[in-house]
């Protein structure tokens, strides 16, 4: 084998790299553990603001040492290999900006003309059933009922000039930039959100704006209140201007602070020493504590920080040999000038001081104090954070973000940095420049003006002159990527549209705990029989494909971990999947391994032919595979998109591990003259002489599969599809009660409340139960949400002394719904029509690939017959959802992997076919030769997807049900439906006819006659 040593060094660094990895997790998992003991009492109560004390207190703390290397807790936290939703519970939430009142505002005073309103209604109309955005369906809705009338009718007014329409603008330049501001408003909204979820402090949060619609999508692990973050991403954001005292001007407020602070913090932090005096303050207020740190002598109480500036400005401040006692406010102090500045770590404690209601009354009526925004790199710098004293305007709001009419990033004037233009409206103009002058009037003390975002400040300039008309710019050093964010929340200084939220799912962390528990103990029993599995049926050489796997399994967690990604549910089923898979590489090997050894070559050679032999079937298995999980990566969203990263990462790991890995074990063996052994006594000639027909009785086969497929049709003409919650819309909740109670009481109770009784089924256990109601299903406000979730309250308030808990919530709104069953038909057709393509150019007759695409057909059809066959049947819901769409995916992968692997020998057989034997023969006989790869890997996968639907929890129990019935169905097609439908679809054409044999004498050729 060539470049052996580069395989091990390759391998081992990325192993190494891997594990490295994934020690953050073990080491956030340690903290977290230390967190939870150091906040639980001696009940076993866990007190959770305690233990998110502790977590603050070590959050810019070294928890981490390798090798020299140090990694504070929330550098660990942020490299982990987190937890999706379904494992730690949580929130996930869809977005939708409304584009209806971005296109009313650009219509401004003609937004009641009858065209424009008539093109609305009829959009929103369309949008129930179409793919396509909002705006599109607008314009398309105004050009049929305006007929000739253009679009500058509505759209050409005084404030839209400045954005190049007139009354001459032709149609299709107003379309761009409607589209243009729709997005942009998409832009803004999601910045504003990812602002607000930041204030908000959920730990790794995922934002993300959903491809081609103007949806954003949320997911926030771990929080507890549900109702909180819906007002938090709903709400309307607020953009504020507002003056900045200096701290001269509080400074007799501050030293009454700081001495009021002495009387009530800990004696050890006083130790004796007198109160802060004018000089030590000011050397606080300039970044020095280092007298305050080192004092021992006295002071006078009382003393102004108004004098300490005033020394502080002379530059006359000496050296301080006192010992002045500060309280916290000043000795937490990081500030590089003049200004109140703190670690983040420390800003909870200021803010706990400045709730006082003593702090407060020491303070002017009219003070606010506010927390500016770090830019990013102020935040990888860990730069302290700034509080501002802001000067809050008698009657309200001075100046809000209203005025603001636009705003941009621009070079500054000497070229170097960049700056931010905005531009007000009259109003605001008018505001602006009364308000510019009276913070420039004092030479002596011009004021900064905070821009407030948020109840953050983005940015508080010194106004150095009046600025009239209403322009002026924003400078600092910004770079170009901040200073067009920061245009971007001034332009955006509120939401641009209203937001609705049309997909919601919480996950109680009692639930996502019994998931994680049972996920482990499926990837755990899966892994423990593959190994034996392979041991048993290949002995030694069991051992180097089961070193295979477990390098697999470390490489595919450690990239997981390396992309940030987080681990779900499905994506556990990913992982078992993965592990059922990855042997099929390595038997596809040691049964060509085998087979050379049965003809009695040499070790070395038959392993090296066993790997020539099998590499095509491997390359083209996998790239088909491959195919599935990149339509499921594309087309599928939230948890099912997590099922395809693993699905990908797995397939690329198990391709790597099996071909390189064991290649390099097997070399390193024989070159130290080990003994290998491919079997025991017991397979070495299992199933070795197999003569099936299976091409004689591929009518019985037909017949079966027809009778099943039939059968199902008729019963879904009957029954129809069982949809799940987001195929038809709707809100689920799983909810568990004290006591046993049945799923018909629970319908009984919630008729009423509900006007018409919702879907009632166990859910995993007798005291679970999933509820899925169409209530209010075309209303996505807030207020039907709260009515909804009263309802079941009101319904579930009937079983007397029998408590219950909702553990999880489900909301789908009826358009996302309609779009999530269109994206699940185009990614099984996609996926479908790829996979043709594919089989098509690797074995260049057409019989081959339409045996490939009809035995996929053949195993959905009969998938989909067996779920509405057995729907009333089994004890647990099978619901055609996006985990069934998945699964569909996943089969059709694993099928037409099963295909490719029996077309390759049959491809093989039939270019070596000298001999002129019949197609069907051949057929028959590539068939008998690939049984034992089929069965092996069918036994492993099928084992594995097994105990997933065995110990996987409710929550996969569909997905696993159809991931097994689809693995059984697609070995059985993959032998008696494909391969036959090949012979009857091929024809002649897969008849080669022998070339004649030239007998030769002595060398030379005899002519034949």
């Amino acid at each position: 084998m060539q470049n052996k040593t580069g395989v091990i060094v390759l391998t081992s660094i990325f192993v190494a790299l891997c594990i490295f990895k994934l020690s953050f997790t073990f080491v956030a998992r340690q903290e977290a553990n230390k967190a939870t003991a150091y906040a639980t009492d001696e009940k076993g109560q866990i007190n959770l603001s305690k233990k998110q004390e502790y977590l603050d207190k070590i959050y810019d703390s070294t928890v981490y040492n390798f090798a020299g290397l140090k990694y504070t807790y929330k550098e660990v936290k942020e490299t982990e290999l987190s937890l999706g939703l379904d494992l730690q519970g949580g929130m996930h939430v869809t977005l939708e900006i409304s584009p209806v009142e971005i296109l009313t505002a650009l219509a401004g005073t003609n937004k009641d003309n009858a065209n424009f309103q008539q093109a609305l209604k009829d959009a929103a109309v369309k949008a129930k059933d179409s793919q396509k955005s909002y705006t599109a369906l607008f314009l398309e809705s105004y050009k049929e009922v305006a007929g000739t009338e253009k679009l500058s009718v509505v759209f050409s007014n005084a404030q839209n000039r400045n954005r190049g329409i007139d009354a001459r603008s032709k149609d299709s330049d107003i379309e761009k930039i409607i589209n243009t501001e729709v997005d942009d408003a998409v832009v803004r909204a999601e910045q504003i959100i990812r602002n607000r979820i930041d204030k908000f402090g959920a730990v790794q949060p995922n934002i993300q704006i959903l491809k081609n619609s103007s949806r954003i999508q949320v997911e926030l692990p771990g929080v507890e209140n549900p109702q909180r973050v819906r007002n938090l991403l709903q709400g309307a954001a607020k953009l504020e201007f507002v003056e900045v005292y200096s701290l001269f001007e509080i400074s007799n407020s501050l030293t009454a602070i700081n001495n009021y602070l002495l009387t009530v913090e800990k004696p050890a932090k006083a130790n004796g020493k007198a109160p802060l005096d004018a000089d030590a303050a000011a050397k606080m207020l300039s970044g020095d504590s280092s007298s305050v740190a080192k004092a021992d002598t006295t002071a006078q109480a009382g003393d102004s920080v108004n004098a300490a500036v005033a020394a502080a400005d002379s530059s006359k401040i000496k050296a301080d040999t006192s010992a002045p006692k500060a309280s916290s406010f000043f000795t937490l102090l990081k500030s590089n000038g003049y200004s109140l500045s703190y670690m983040e770590k420390d800003t909870a404690k200021i803010n706990r001081i400045l709730a006082m209601d003593k702090v407060k009354s020491l303070l002017p009526s009219n003070v606010k104090f506010i927390w500016s925004q770090r830019s990013d790199k102020e935040k990888l710098d860990k730069a302290p954070i700034e509080l501002l004293p802001l000067m809050k305007p008698r009657g309200g709001i001075s100046l809000g973000g209203d005025v603001i009419s636009d705003a941009r990033a621009d070079v500054s004037q000497d070229g170097k940095t960049f700056e931010v233009s905005m531009q007000m409206n009259a109003q605001g103009a008018k505001k602006w420049k009364k308000m510019t002058a009276a913070a420039a009037s004092n030479p002596q003390n011009k004021r900064r003006i905070a821009i407030i975002l948020d109840n953050y400040a983005v940015s508080a300039p010194t106004v150095q002159n009046e600025i009239p008309n209403g322009s002026s710019s924003i400078t600092g050093n910004f770079t170009f990527e901040e200073a067009k964010d920061l245009a971007s929340k001034l332009k955006a200084g509120k939401m641009p549209a209203p937001v609705r939220i049309v997909e919601e799912a919480v996950v109680g962390p009692s639930l996502g705990k019994e998931a994680i528990n049972k996920g482990l103990l499926s990837i755990l029993a899966s892994f423990i029989f593959v190994v034996i599995f392979m041991l048993a049926i290949y002995n030694g050489a069991g051992w180097v494909a089961d070193i295979a796997v477990i390098c697999n399994f470390v490489l595919l967690l450690g990239v997981l971990a390396s992309l940030g990604a987080a681990l779900t549910l499905p994506g556990i089923a990913g992982i078992v999947l993965t592990l059922g898979m990855a042997v099929d590489a390595n038997v596809l090997i040691n049964e060509r391994v085998k087979e050379e050894l049965a003809l009695g070559r040499p070790i070395r050679e038959a392993i090296a032919n066993g790997y020539k032999n099998a590499f095509s079937a491997i390359f083209d298995s996998n790239v088909t595979t491959m195919i599935a999980g990149v339509v499921l990566l594309i087309f599928g969203s939230g948890l099912i998109y997590g099922f395809a990263v693993t699905l990908i990462i797995g397939i690329i790991s198990s391709f790597y591990t099996a071909l390189a890995v064991t290649r390099v074990i097997f070399e390193s063996s024989l070159a130290k003259n080990k003994n290998i052994s491919f079997s025991n006594s017991f397979t070495k000639t299992l199933l070795r002489s197999t003569n099936i027909d299976f091409i004689g009785k591929r009518k019985y086969y037909y017949a079966f599969s027809a009778i099943v497929i039939i059968a199902g049709i008729v019963s879904l003409s009957m029954k129809g599809f069982n949809y799940g919650v987001d195929f038809k819309g709707g809100r689920s909740y799983v909810v568990k009660f004290d006591q046993p109670v049945t799923a018909d009481e629970i319908r009984s109770n919630l008729a009423a409340p509900f006007t018409s009784a919702p879907e009632v089924k166990t859910y995993g256990s007798e005291d679970k139960f999933k509820i899925t109601t169409a209530y209010m299903v075309d209303d996505d406000s807030e207020a039907a949400t709260v009515n909804v979730e009263s309802k079941l309250a009101e319904g579930l308030a009937k079983f007397t002394g029998n408590n219950s808990e909702v553990l999880s919530t489900s909301k789908v709104g009826p358009t996302i719904a309609n779009d999530i069953k269109t994206s699940a038909m185009w990614a099984v057709l996609v996926a479908v029509i790829c996979m043709f393509i594919y089989i098509l150019i690797r074995f260049k007759k057409v019989g081959f690939a339409l045996g490939a695409v009809i035995s996929l057909a053949h195993d959905v059809f009969f998938v989909i017959a067996l779920f509405t066959l057995l729907q009333d049947v089994v004890p647990f819901s099978l619901e055609i959802d996006q985990a069934f769409i998945a699964a569909i995916l996943t089969v059709i992968g694993y099928s037409i992997n099963d295909s490719v692997v029996v077309f390759d020998r049959v491809r093989e057989y039939l270019d070596n076919n000298v001999e002129g034997k019949d197609a069907g023969t051949i057929i028959n006989q590539a068939l008998n030769d690939t049984l034992s790869r089929t069965l092996i890997t069918g036994m492993t996968t099928i084992f594995g997807i097994f105990i997933l639907f065995l110990f996987g929890g409710e929550a996969l129990k569909t997905f696993s049900f159809a991931m097994l019935t689809g693995v059984i169905i697609g070995t059985y097609s993959s032998i008696c439906i494909g391969t036959p439908i090949v012979l009857d679809l091929g024809g002649k054409s897969l008849n080669k006819k022998p070339e004649p044999i030239t007998p030769e004498i002595s060398g030379k050729k005899v002519a034949t006659v």
